[in-house]
């Protein structure tokens, strides 16, 4: 019985190293070649796995989401790994979690101190975190009505996030295409 648990983790295991891989290699020949930046191209293959997978029938395999959200997710937290300058996780929580702790633990340990610095990073995490507990929250409840298609009402948030890197990329920050962007 091991033998086939070893095979159905080898799928999703290898999507997820793919998805690194790829974010690794793919950046430099993207802004070489497009107006636009792979983090900008990521969201657009984000919103296109998204419609794939929405029009999934409910009775498919469970792994065939497994192992597009893998490749998707680890391109996603390899290339998204600051948020205004400050390092995050943009796959899970529990990052958020801890980095909170810590930044009200340094509110605790700095009250009369008059040293603030933290608490930047602190709204950071905080924001992150309220966002995923609200997207969690919906997509449970939409979920719950809709079934898989609930899948296609993340297309809102990505497709705000879409627009507001590529005016970034062909208006606000043409000029530095060949700058690594800073969660920009």
């Amino acid at each position: 019985m091991e033998g086939n648990n070893t095979v159905l983790c080898d799928p999703p295991i290898s999507a997820y190293l793919m998805g690194a891989f790829l974010s690794e290699l793919v950046p430099n020949p993207v802004k070489h070649r497009l107006a636009i930046r792979w983090d900008t191209l990521l969201i657009l293959v984000e919103m296109l796995a998204v419609l794939f997978l929405g029009f999934l029938p409910d009775s498919a395999p469970v792994q065939i989401t497994q192992v597009v959200i893998n490749f998707v997710a680890s391109m996603q937290y390899n290339t998204f790994r600051q948020a205004e300058g400050i390092p995050v996780a943009t796959t899970f929580a529990t990052n958020h979690i801890r980095q909170i702790g810590i930044g009200l633990a340094r509110e605790v340990k700095h009250r009369h101190a008059g040293d603030h610095s933290h608490r930047e990073k602190l709204f950071v995490h905080l924001r992150m975190l309220i966002f995923f507990f609200a997207g969690a929250s919906a997509g449970s409840l939409f979920a719950h009505l809709l079934g898989g298609r609930s899948i296609w009402f993340t297309l809102i948030p990505l497709a705000v996030v879409f627009a507001v890197l590529l005016k970034a990329d062909l208006v606000e920050e043409k000029d530095r295409m060949e700058q690594k962007p800073a969660g920009h």
